[in-house]
């Protein structure tokens, strides 16, 4: 039977707004779709870690904390419970670009694939008087989903801007249980990516670089303390008291470090490359330089990471 999409409005229309459309999926996987199984019999995890290890700048932590995720995860055909993850950092760091590259690899379609399902608290939770029609919302949308293919990736980005104690509904669907509402649901990954603690990563990073250690040496156990203190343990953080902590749901923490000037170089060069444009020694230095680093007196690392190198590029050709 063909793949037939089902919109269903589930929250009346509030006068702030128009209503938030939930889509559920019913029926079998179109033929030639493509999820994850299967992928690891062939070369797609060394494509995937040579591309981290080759565009990914200045993360080393972060590499290998998801290819160690995914690696044990996606090589078990009955893992015991959904891979979750959750990345932290500043802005222009590299979270979203991650969390694109994994999807892109695991899904013919990418983002577009109808088995990828990307949130945003902004345009799918914006009013907190209505938490608790999002919740249900949210509860019947991803086991509508998963009840159509348990190998689906769920995103929920700007972790740090979702209402407290909405996450928690989706509990059920990250712990090693067999079934939840009659359905297998411990094939699907969960990602999460937020801001918060980023201020803490960079003030922890930049302690140990004037104790002379290299980034290269940095660990999770360094950065872990700041973290949960910055992200679980703030009343205003979406994780603030939630379940998914206090139970231990969350399988990796993915920590995203400053970036230093030879990397927001290195985001130059790729971005002229991927624009055709001369990859002139002047403009990557010039636009490198007029980047705001911090902290004021050392300016050591971007304030904006590589978020902003695409849009500058044009004022220097």
């Amino acid at each position: 039977m063909g793949f037939v999409l089902t919109y269903n409005k589930l929250l009346s229309r509030s006068s702030r707004g128009p209503p938030v459309l939930w889509v559920s999926f019913k029926g079998a996987p179109p033929r030639g779709s493509r999820t994850w199984e299967g992928l690891m019999g062939g070369i797609t995890m060394l494509r995937l870690e040579f591309d981290l290890a080759t565009n990914l700048v200045g993360q080393p932590l972060v590499r290998q904390q998801v290819m160690k995720g995914l690696r044990g995860f996606l090589e078990n055909a009955n893992p015991v419970k959904p891979l979750v993850m959750s990345f932290h950092g500043s802005t222009g760091t590299g979270k979203t670009y991650v969390s694109s590259m994994l999807i892109r690899y695991l899904f013919q379609s990418g983002l577009q694939s109808p088995y990828v399902h990307h949130f945003s608290p902004i345009v799918h939770f914006p009013h907190a008087e209505h938490i608790e029609q999002y919740k249900e919302s949210l509860r019947r949308w991803i086991q509508g989903n998963l009840t159509s293919c348990g190998r689906s990736a769920f995103l929920f980005d700007e972790m740090d801007k979702m209402h407290p104690g909405l996450i928690d509904v989706i509990i059920p669907f990250l712990g090693p249980s067999w079934v939840v509402y009659g359905t297998n649901y411990r094939k699907a990954i969960f990602i999460f990516i937020s801001n918060a603690g980023g201020e803490q990563i960079n003030n922890v990073t930049l302690a140990l670089w004037h104790a002379r250690k290299d980034r290269e040496e940095i660990s999770l156990q360094d950065l872990e303390p700041a973290i949960s203190k910055a992200v679980f343990e703030n009343p205003e953080s979406g994780f603030w008291n939630s379940g998914i902590i206090n139970e231990h749901l969350i399988d990796f923490v993915v920590p995203f470090l400053p970036l230093k000037h030879h990397h927001v170089k290195q985001c130059v060069v790729s971005e002229l490359i991927q624009q055709g444009l001369e990859v002139r020694p002047d403009v990557i230095q010039e636009v490198a330089d007029s980047i705001p680093y911090f902290p004021e007196e050392e300016k050591l690392f971007s304030s904006t990471g590589c978020k902003t190198v695409a849009s500058r590029i044009s004022f220097f050709f």
